[in-house]
């Protein structure tokens, strides 16, 4: 039986549940599957092991990618062009490579000037879950079951490559999408990044304040549930704000002039506009979320 090999550099949330819902599938097709591991520190690595997210630690790019078929790059998206060019000298024409990455305009450029002429070999990603806490202790196999994942694609990529991508994400158990990398950026810093940038901004402002104990002491399940993503994790976010600002700032902007709005609808103690802005609300997210449910339910 051949086997398969696969090199996850970055093997984090999104990098370890990606290998054990692989190994997961790869042990239900009675496949034989290699997964290598890469990172800019050891430690991570060889808990990776000890947990049995990874079979073996590469700790260089000409070995790792020996024999290689597909490479996942989990790392935050600011270490993106450092690792791309690291790899390129040492990649085989047959092996695929393809990201985790939050943004896609900035790692596609990054990859292109790392690549150069093995550009159609990268198929861009963007896998759609994840949780609030990060670190390869909390990776699970089951983190993409029925999670979108965008795929975008370029146009040096094979159809068989991208193929190839779209097959892997769905034996992790995700539906696939596309789109193209600066729409993908667009919408995301909408329904994504500004949140984050929301949800870290007011646990901020509340650890700045003088009763700030007090706030924290009294805050309860609202409060909880609207910053549950304030713990993610800090770096990750810090490169995606960076890469995508320009976006973000456009999206951030348009929020502030929704929050005018509704201030002056407060300070108006316009009841019946309040009212109406929460009611608007409330239809709207309760569609998006009868949406989600499974036909049927």
């Amino acid at each position: 039986m051949a086997q398969s090999k696969i090199v996850i550099c970055g093997v984090g949330l999104i990098g370890g549940s990606f290998a054990l819902a692989l190994k997961k599938s790869a042990l239900a097709l009675r496949r034989n599957l290699q997964v290598v591991g890469m990172g800019r520190t050891r430690a991570p690595l060889e808990q990776a092991q000890q947990l049995g997210v990874i079979d073996a630690i590469a700790t260089d790019w000409a070995s790792a990618l020996d024999g290689a078929d597909l490479v996942l790059l989990g790392m935050p998206v600011g270490q993106m062009p450092a690792v791309m060019s690291a790899l390129a000298p040492h990649l085989q024409p047959h092996t695929i490579v393809t990201d985790g990455g939050s943004t896609k305009s900035d790692v596609v450029a990054a990859a292109r000037a790392a690549l150069g002429n093995k550009i159609g070999q990268f198929v861009p990603g963007h896998p759609i879950a994840g949780a609030e806490k990060s670190g390869v202790a909390a990776a699970q196999s089951d983190l993409y079951v029925d999670k979108r994942v965008v795929l975008t694609p370029l146009p040096e990529n094979s159809a068989g490559d991208l193929k190839a991508v779209r097959t892997v994400w769905e034996l992790c158990g995700a539906k696939v999408s596309q789109l193209a990398p600066q729409e993908h950026d667009r919408v995301f810093a909408a329904v994504s990044h500004l949140p984050h940038l929301l949800a870290f901004a007011l646990v901020h402002d509340f650890a700045q304040r003088p009763n700030s104990d007090q706030l924290f002491g009294f805050a309860a399940g609202g409060f909880r549930d609207f910053t549950r993503i304030a713990s993610s994790h800090p770096e990750m976010w810090r490169d995606i704000c960076i890469a995508n600002r320009q976006a973000l700032l456009q999206e951030l902007d348009a929020y502030m002039v929704e929050l005018m709005r509704t201030r002056v609808l407060l300070a108006g103690a316009d009841a019946a506009g309040l009212e109406t802005l929460f009611l608007t609300a409330r239809a709207r997210r309760d569609a998006w979320l009868d949406s989600l449910l499974p036909p049927g339910e």
